[in-house]
């Protein structure tokens, strides 16, 4: 259970917005992908913590008014991997448009350290959402 506490301790850091707690728990050389057909997938893969807060939270904070993670359910599995299971609850500044999409979050963990994450999520619904 210590991999789903360092997960937990992620998302509660990313809701109060203590990004460098959040940066610490990666591994220096994390590698983060987000899905397959999501904008944000351009830089995939994302290596390191300060590649993740350049090609993907700040992009977040320019793109969205708010982007809140919600109903997050953590699941232990094997081999240092922990599943998350939630809904993201945005708002895009460009056109207002809300975004209230399911998703899940694939973590892999080494030494409590995370050191690799994909994302899976709606990225129709998100494509929809930035071009009405």
């Amino acid at each position: 259970m210590k991999n789903v506490t360092v997960v937990d301790k992620l998302y509660n850091g990313f809701a109060t917005g203590d990004i460098p707690t959040v940066l610490g728990l990666m591994s220096n050389n994390i590698i983060w992908n987000e899905a397959e057909g999501n904008t944000l997938a351009d830089g995939n893969p994302y290596v390191g913590p300060e590649a993740v807060l350049n090609g993907v939270f700040a992009r977040l904070g320019e793109e969205h008014e708010y982007f809140n993670l919600e109903h997050i359910e953590l699941h232990d599995m094997y081999n240092d991997k922990v599943l998350a299971t939630l809904r993201y609850n945005a708002k895009r500044k460009n056109n207002g448009a809300l975004i209230n999409a399911q998703v899940a979050h694939f973590w892999t963990l080494k030494d409590s350290k995370i050191i690799a994450f994909q994302q899976y999520v709606d990225t129709k619904q998100l494509a929809d959402a930035a071009s009405k």
